[in-house]
C-alpha cells in the first residue's frame, strides 16, 4: 500500500466514479483501475462494486475513507512541515464555511491571511449547516471550518474558536415593503412574503422561530443556493431574512437592508482539529484571529 494508491481511491470517492477520477488526476483510467486492484489485493478485500461504468463503495470501502483522508493528510502535513522553513513560500490551506459566512468573516480572514502569506492558496469547501463543517473538519477533509450556530460553539469533536456575532437583518426589494425605513420589529414580519434557506441553518432557525411566536408569513420560495437570494429579492418575488455579513454585497446590488428588532444574532467560530494542524492551517488561524494567540 501506497500514498498514491490511497490518494486514487479518495479521488474516485470524492468524483463519483473511476472515469471523472482519472480525468480529474490526469491519469488513464487504466492506470488508476490497475492501482486500485492492487489496493485491494494488498487489504484482501473489493473497496468498489462495479456495477457497468458505476463504482459503488462496498462496506470495506466506506471504512477505509477516514483512514484514507487521515494518512493522506499526514503525509500533506510533512510536507507542509518542510515548506514552513521556507516561511510558507508555498502549499495551500483548506477551509470549510457556510455560504453567509463564506461572504464575511471569510474575506476579511482570507485578505489578512494572503497578506502575509501570498504564495499559500486557500481553497474554499462549500458546507450547508455547522454540521456539515463539523463533519468535514473532524473526518478531515478540510483543515478549518467557519461556521454560525444560534447556540454555543462546538467542542466536543473540534476545537472552536470565536469570530464574533452576526445579527439578523431583512433584505428587501427597491421598491418593497417598508420604504424609507432602517430597521423592522420582527413582529412586522406577519403577512409577508420570505426567501427561505434549507433547514439547518440559523437562517431558517430564525425563521422558522417566527412562527412559533406567531408571526404568520408566507414562503414564496425556498432555496439551497444561497446566491440566489439576491437575484430573487431584486426581481420582487419576496424579502430575504440573512444575517448582516450580506449587507454591503446587497446594498451594493441595489437591496435595501433593515435591521431586524430586537436584536438577534448567530455565533460565529473557526473550527479545527485538536491536534495535526498544518503550518498553513495555523498561520491562517493566526491571521483570521490574533486575539487567539497561536
Amino acid at each position: 500500500m501506497d500514498i498514491r494508491q490511497l490518494e486514487y481511491f479518495l479521488a474516485i470517492v470524492d468524483q463519483g466514479g473511476f472515469h471523472r477520477a482519472a480525468t480529474a488526476l490526469y491519469v488513464s483510467q487504466p492506470s488508476l483501475s490497475q492501482s486500485v486492484r492492487a489496493l485491494e489485493r494488498d487489504l484482501g478485500s473489493d473497496l468498489f462494486h462495479r456495477v457497468g461504468r458505476r463504482a459503488v463503495l462496498t462496506e470495506a470501502g466506506q471504512a477505509l475513507i477516514e483512514p484514507a483522508r487521515a494518512a493522506v493528510r499526514s503525509l500533506a502535513t510533512a510536507r507542509a512541515s518542510v515548506a514552513a522553513v521556507h516561511e510558507l513560500r508555498a502549499g495551500r490551506v483548506d477551509v470549510a464555511a457556510m455560504p453567509s459566512q463564506a461572504v464575511e468573516p471569510l474575506t476579511t480572514m482570507i485578505r489578512a491571511f494572503s497578506g502575509r502569506h501570498p504564495g499559500v492558496s486557500v481553497v474554499i469547501k462549500a458546507a450547508f449547516t455547522s454540521r456539515d463543517v463539523v463533519e468535514m473538519v473532524r473526518t478531515g477533509t478540510v483543515e478549518l471550518g467557519l461556521l454560525a450556530t444560534t447556540g454555543p460553539l462546538p467542542d466536543k469533536e473540534v476545537v472552536a474558536l470565536p469570530a464574533g456575532e452576526q445579527r439578523f437583518v431583512l433584505v428587501v426589494a427597491p421598491d418593497g415593503p417598508f420604504a424609507g425605513r432602517r430597521e423592522v420589529a420582527c413582529e412586522e414580519l406577519a403577512g409577508q412574503r420570505l426567501i427561505v434557506g434549507q433547514r439547518g441553518t440559523g437562517m431558517r432557525a430564525y425563521v422558522d422561530g417566527l412562527r412559533e411566536r406567531g408571526v404568520t408569513y408566507t414562503v414564496a420560495a425556498e432555496t439551497e443556493h444561497r446566491v440566489a437570494l439576491l437575484p430573487l429579492v431584486l426581481a420582487g418575488v419576496g424579502a430575504a431574512v440573512v444575517t448582516e455579513a450580506w449587507r454591503a454585497v446587497a446594498e451594493r446590488a441595489g437591496a435595501r437592508v433593515l435591521d431586524i428588532e430586537p436584536r438577534s444574532t448567530l455565533n460565529i467560530g473557526l473550527v479545527s482539529r485538536r491536534t495535526g494542524l498544518s503550518p498553513a492551517a495555523r498561520a491562517f488561524v493566526t491571521a483570521a484571529l490574533p486575539q487567539a494567540g497561536r
